[in-house]
Formats: C-alpha cells, structure tokens, sequence
C-alpha cells in the first residue's frame, strides 16, 4: 500500500471518529504520559538512591541499569510508583478518599502494586501515615503534621490526581489536593507543593509552553494563596519558583535530598534547564540523594510535556509491570 493510500485511510477514519472517541483516546494518551513518566524516572534513580552527588558524578547515570542500592532488576520500579499507580486505581472508581486510603494499606502491608511483589522502600512518614489509616483513622487526619514531616512522600505520588480535577474550579482542585496529599502528609508545605506541581501539570496537558506556564503560576499560585490566608513565612519558601527565575540557578544551588521542597524545585528546575524527556529525568537522577523520587517528579511532568512515545523505547522494554501500568491507565481514561 502506498504512503498515500494510508496517509488517506487514516484521515477518513479520524473523520468518522466520534468525538467522544477522540476525547477518550487522547485522554488515554496523556495518562500514560503520567504513569509512565513516573515510572520510568522512578526506575532510572532507584540504583543510585542516597549515593551523593559527587559519587555519581564519577560514573554519571545515563541508561537504565540493575541492581545497585537495593540489588533490583533494571526497570525496577519503587514507591513512588507504587503509590502513584495505588492513587490511579482508586481513580478508577468513584472519588473516595477511603479507597486510596485502603490501596495504601494493601499496598504496605500486601505488596499490592508493587514492581515485583515486594516492598522494597518506604518514607518513615508514609509509613507512620499508612499504619494509621490501617488503624482505623480518617485518611485525611492520618499523615504528619508536623514541620519536620515535610518529605517528598505525598509529592511523589500525586499526579494521577491531576485527571480528576483538571476541570474543577481552582478552589477545589486545592482543597482535592489538600485531602489526596493529607492522607500521608498534611502540613501545609507538603500541600502547597503538590497544589503548585498539579497546577503545572494542568497547564501542561492543556499543551501550554512549559516557561507560559512557570510564569503564569507565579500570579495565579500566590493570589490564591493569598485568599486562604495561609501564613506568609510558608508562601515565601516558594519564592525560588513563584518571585524568581530557578532555570537560572546553577545546579550548585539546587537540592535533591528527600525534603519536599527540594524535589519540587529540582523537577522543575530539571524540566526547565533540558529539552526532552530523557535529559531531564537523566539531569534529575545525576543530581544524587533521593534519585528515584526527584526523577519520578520530574518525569512526570517532562512525560505530560514530551509525551510517553518520546521516552527511550530500551527504557520501556525494560520497565517492570509495563502492560499493568498501560492497562491502569486505560481504565482511569474510561472512568474520566
């Protein structure tokens, strides 16, 4: 068949395409952008976790490798994950707070959703969260509330959210966010960062230009932040991102340990300083510490930005539960 005889094949058939059709399948595409952006940046630190930066500077990470820290298979993917494709589930289904709750529960202490059914890596804080749900406590009073409980726990799993309340108005994207968030994690450091990072990956499935977006959020964040009244002292550690340029940070300046704002700064730091997917969840990884979340951060939104067809195909070869996760999204796409 000829390149034209195709070429109008697929043009007739995206003609009688319904519009539903249309809408399904290209929402289908973008969370598989999500899930699998997360999970392949997950993979790609989960070798090198806690090793320093000046460490890998000496063998600096540029493909998928095995083993490593926690001695795993090449495409192993960790709680990050884990917890993001937990969330997913739930979305699935109804929103209800109590079944993200549960899936948490099932995954800590079942291996639910785990890459090779076992659990290999958990915050302290997430722990501590997850066993209070289990214990009979309301997912949105279980997480820590304290300054010091401020870990990049709730962070690293909440982009699957973004599906949910993408067409909300921003009053309740925030307090969505605000509950998803609190279930492990719920002081209001942990929430505005996952507020800030849902607010770009919104933006970014509506295909705005990514620095658009890191400026238009400079105004829309602290206006709404200013309205709910929340302590200054707390909007103002988001000044790297809401009152300056961080793409102009050298990488000296920028943190990857596993502090909540330390990775949220990292991955956008990380997306605005590189141009495809794999430099900027490699650029992520190669930053040292807390290397599996600050690249499932980033690749998160680098994989809303690129797309999951422009992550390297050995990448995804390699990556544990691949069909799972296609599958998960498929369903999540039929529920929305």
């Amino acid at each position: 068949m000829s390149f034209e005889l195709r070429a109008s094949r697929i043009i007739r058939q995206l003609i009688t395409l319904k519009p539903a059709a249309i809408k399904k399948s290209t929402t289908l595409n973008r969370i598989k952008d999500a899930l699998l952006g997360v999970a392949i940046g997950d993979a790609l630190g989960v070798p090198v976790e806690f090793r320093s930066r000046s460490d890998i500077q000496k063998n600096p990470v540029t493909d998928m490798r095995g083993y490593g820290t926690y001695n795993v298979p090449a495409g192993t993917w960790s709680d990050d994950s884990s917890l993001t494709f937990c969330l997913a589930e739930a979305l699935t289904q109804n929103f209800d707070l109590n079944v993200i709750g549960e899936n948490f529960v099932q995954w800590l202490r079942h291996n639910y959703w785990t890459a090779h059914g076992v659990v290999f890596d958990v915050g302290i804080t997430t722990r501590a969260a997850i066993n209070n749900v289990a214990a009979g406590t309301p997912p949105e009073f279980a997480g820590g509330l304290y300054e010091d409980e401020n870990g990049n726990g709730s962070l690293m799993r909440i982009l699957p959210l973004v599906f949910h309340i993408k067409n909300k108005a921003i009053d309740e994207r925030y307090q969505f966010t605000k509950l998803v968030s609190s279930i492990t994690h719920g002081h209001i450091r942990s929430v505005i960062a996952c507020f800030y990072y849902l607010e770009f990956a919104r933006l970014l499935l509506d295909n705005e230009d990514k620095f658009s977006i890191y400026k238009r959020l400079k105004t829309d964040i602290p206006e709404f932040l200013n309205k709910l009244s929340i302590n200054p002292k707390e909007v103002s550690l988001f000044d790297s991102l809401l009152k300056a340029d961080i793409y102009e940070l050298p990488a000296e300046s920028i943190y990857s340990s596993g502090y909540v704002l330390h990775t949220l700064k990292a991955s956008i730091w990380c997306l605005l300083t590189t141009d495809t997917y794999k430099d900027a969840v490699l650029k992520a990884v190669n930053l040292g510490e807390d290397t599996d979340t600050t690249a499932a951060v980033t690749g998160g939104l680098a994989g809303l930005l690129y797309g999951y067809e422009n992550i390297p195909a050995t990448w995804l070869a390699l990556l544990a539960r691949r069909t799972d996760i296609e599958d998960l999204a498929g369903r999540v796409a039929v529920k929305l």
